[in-house]
């Protein structure tokens, strides 16, 4: 049995965050253009996953990279979520002061699941 041509829009998941893949060592020419797709990716509240797992050895050029693209999304509204970072690269940005959420941690605004908060006796119930 078979169907006719689909009509209509495609499903999307409004929830599943766009990903951008950052492969191999990125030139000083190329970040311009990388901002460009960040900003047309994110949209208000959104979040770009860029998968950092093939960028490369951890450097300044990564951190300077990464800082670009976090100012990107934030400019238009929304932010980056990094996956698959070394332990290099995760060192170096905190190392400069620069946090970045990593994909697979808790939010710093939430608790890890399965964490629930102490009750201390005589507290009134809500």
């Amino acid at each position: 049995m078979s169907r006719g041509p689909f009509r209509g829009l495609p499903f999307v998941d409004a929830m599943t965050p766009a990903v951008l893949v950052l492969a191999g060592p990125v030139g000083r020419g190329e970040v311009a253009g990388l901002c460009e797709d960040v900003r047309g990716l994110v949209g208000p509240g959104r979040v770009v996953v860029c998968d950092v797992g093939g960028l490369g050895p951890a450097g300044l050029g990564a951190v300077d990279l990464l800082a670009r693209l976090q100012l990107a999304a934030r400019r238009a509204g929304g932010r980056i979520r990094l996956r698959g970072p070394d332990p290099g690269l995760r060192a170096l940005l905190d190392l400069v002061g620069l946090a970045f959420e990593m994909e697979g941690e808790p939010e710093q605004r939430e608790p890890p699941l399965g964490v629930e908060e102490a009750v201390e006796p005589g507290d009134p119930a809500l």
